[in-house]
């Protein structure tokens, strides 16, 4: 089992909830136009989930001066927080913030 906590990966995707092609950086951790993701990861990066279910967003808050995207994955309820990145679709994180 691997004990490093963040394991950087450059991977492109194709969003499995809405279709967009995102290009990745190492750190891209969820669709920057509907904030989906997939639940693949233990520790950042190191892609150990065997879940694979997707990772709805399903709230928004500001924690230590970062917008933060709670999501919870649709098929074993896992949650994780994320940062709001600012790449991310404007309109996707205030529709978040509402409730809806």
């Amino acid at each position: 089992m691997n004990t490093k906590k963040f394991q950087r990966k450059i991977e492109d995707f194709v969003c499995e909830n809405c279709g967009h092609k995102t290009k990745g950086n190492g750190y891209t951790n969820h669709c920057p136009k509907c904030l989906y993701s997939l639940h693949v990861d233990i520790n950042p990066g190191d892609r150990e989930a065997v879940c694979r279910g997707l990772m709805k967003p399903v709230s928004l808050v500001k924690k230590n001066k970062e917008l933060k995207i709670l999501q919870r994955c649709l098929r074993c309820g896992h949650e994780r927080w994320n940062r709001v990145d600012e790449g991310d679709d404007l309109e996707a994180v205030v529709r978040l913030s509402a409730g809806e």
